[in-house]
């Protein structure tokens, strides 16, 4: 009799729990040891619609929550009714369109209450919040992997790469060109980009002529993918194009060019997410390019007026020997405020003029006065002869700019007469030049006068001078004597320095002569700041005479 009562009392209080799961939000299911429902409250009968007491859990349910109610009761390792053995906490799984977690409930006579939470929409939301870090994490590498270089082709690779990898099956980029042909790079499946030159007409595919003029994406849904030109899919593209996508490149004032985007038949077609998602990366593309081709333009312009800026290399002129050197203030900057020129004579009887100059200053600015003080000179060599009035000439050019640095000079005409080289040497608040003799002696040649550019008067006086075979005069800037170094680095290097140095120099080359000042003055320095510093050598080239036939009369030098 008792255990009769006590079956009553059971189904009493299973019926008092399944009117109290009535209400609950969740479906709830109840399942015995061997499988069969015993009971369920509506939103479960509603869920499955051909769930019902008494049915088999397999019947009635999706497999997975079959397989899961199977390893909840007796899982593998797990003695059969050893409840005390830990049970799996959730179960996932699909029941139609929608998704569930299955949580199981095991009561005290081994039955398994299973509630079953509909978690369709918090999986959708994990899964865009899991997208939008992977694109976001995508796009901060992009930007790092497309900045990190100012090269055009390198940028063009790149993204074609990065999108081919990331956004489609195959990435094609092309940038604007003059006339039909387009320059364009393309990659397949995160492969090797590949750059190409195709001579097409752009307006055969549907908004690629107004992408390279910087208009808005056509969606990827009006474009034919059976209509596209080969020239536009890259060869080791396999199979049928399915869906293209056209998104341009937007640039700094310009278009950089356009991002082409190709699936094949058997992806999905590009949705609205994706392409503006595409849109987002070509942004980043878009400036990359722009950043690389601007500093293209700037380097060529650079370029273009930094050859005319640049010292010249110097030769032999009309039988005369020239070397200079030059070294700029700082190792990134290639011009200064140093500079010097030779501008030969018309004939070789003619005297030749070299030049060399200090401007105020050091660096861009400097060198662009540096600039107009060259051309300056260089129009007025017809006054070479005229030392003092080119002098008045350039700083009445100088006063007269909105410049206000001025600028120290030495001219020289130099010409060779028979085996001998004259100099007239003019100096316009520059240092003295000097010269080496071939007995080792330097001599400092007395000229002396005002800077140009900072008085409206200026005062000069010319000295002459003869160089024999093998000597050597130099023009320098104050950059080489006011080099600071040595021992303590606070010593001057000095005109006593450069002079006992030159005394060694006797009979050299004046190339040879530049380079042991250059050299000596670096060792100096020991990698410390200096000035700017360029030397002129002029030298007499050593001549040898050769008799006349007869033995008497005079003979002929040679060089």
């Amino acid at each position: 009799m008792a255990p009769l009562k006590e079956h009553i009392a059971t189904k009493t209080q299973r019926r008092s729990a399944s009117d109290q799961w009535g209400p609950a939000p969740y479906a709830v299911i109840v399942v015995d040891r061997a499988g069969t429902v015993r009971d369920l409250n509506p939103a479960a009968a509603s869920l499955l619609g051909s769930a019902a007491r008494g049915a088999a859990l397999s019947d009635a349910a999706p497999s997975w929550l079959a397989r899961a109610h199977e390893e909840t009761t007796n899982p593998t390792g797990r003695p059969a009714g050893d409840a005390t053995a830990p049970l799996r906490p959730v179960f996932r799984g699909r029941i139609g369109a929608r998704s569930f977690e299955a949580h199981p409930a095991p009561d005290g006579d081994g039955d398994v209450v299973w509630w079953l939470a509909d978690d369709t929409d918090r999986r959708l939301v994990e899964e865009e919040l899991a997208t939008e870090r992977e694109r976001t994490a995508f796009l901060a590498e992009a930007s790092n992997v497309l900045l990190a270089s100012l090269n055009t082709d390198r940028c063009m690779h790149v993204t074609a790469q990065l999108a081919s990898q990331y956004l489609a099956e195959a990435a094609v980029v092309i940038v604007p060109a003059a006339g039909r042909k387009l320059p364009m790079t393309y990659a397949v499946e995160g492969g090797a980009a590949v750059r190409r030159t195709v001579t097409a007409d752009t307006a055969l595919v549907p908004g690629l002529s107004e992408a390279l003029q910087g208009f808005p994406p056509v969606p990827s849904r009006w474009i034919d993918p059976a209509l596209l030109p080969d020239w536009l899919i890259p060869e080791e593209f396999t199979g049928t194009v399915g869906s293209a996508s056209v998104t341009p490149l937007p640039g700094h004032g310009v278009p950089a060019g356009v991002l082409v985007l190709l699936r094949g038949t058997a992806s999905t077609e590009f949705s609205e997410n994706e392409e503006v998602f595409a849109r987002l990366f070509a942004a980043r593309a878009g400036a990359a390019l722009s950043a690389a081709r601007l500093y293209a333009e700037q380097s060529d312009i650079t370029r273009t007026l930094m050859r005319d800026l640049l010292p010249p290399r110097l030769d032999r002129v009309n039988g005369v020997e020239f070397a200079g050197g030059y070294q700029p203030a700082a190792a990134r900057d290639r011009v200064g405020g140093d500079f010097y020129d030779v501008h030969p004579g018309s004939t070789p009887d003619e005297a030749s003029l070299a030049v060399l100059g200090d401007v105020c200053g050091k660096g861009l600015d400097a060198a662009v006065l540096t600039g107009k003080i060259r051309n300056t000179l260089q129009a007025l060599t017809p006054m070479a002869g005229d030392h003092e009035g080119m002098l008045r000439l350039l700083n009445g050019a100088l006063l007269n700019s909105h410049h206000t640095r001025f600028a120290t000079l030495v001219l020289a005409s130099v010409r060779r007469e028979e085996n001998r080289v004259r100099l007239r040497l003019t100096s316009a608040g520059h240092p003295a030049p000097l010269v080496i003799r071939n007995d080792g002696r330097v001599e400092e040649i007395d000229t002396r006068g005002t800077l140009v550019g900072a008085l409206p008067h200026i005062e000069a006086r010319t000295v002459e001078t003869e160089l024999l075979p093998g000597e050597t005069c130099l023009l320098y800037t104050d950059g080489v004597t006011e080099a600071r170094g040595g021992p303590l680095g606070d010593e001057l290097f000095g005109e006593e320095r450069l002079m006992r140095a030159m005394a060694e120099c006797a009979g050299m080359p004046g190339t040879a002569v530049v380079e042991r000042v250059q050299m000596l003055a670096s060792q100096w320095l020991h990698d410390g700041r200096h000035d700017d510093m360029a030397l002129v050598a002029i030298t007499a080239p050593p001549t040898t005479h050769l008799s006349a036939v007869n033995g008497h009369t005079r003979g002929r030098y040679t060089q």
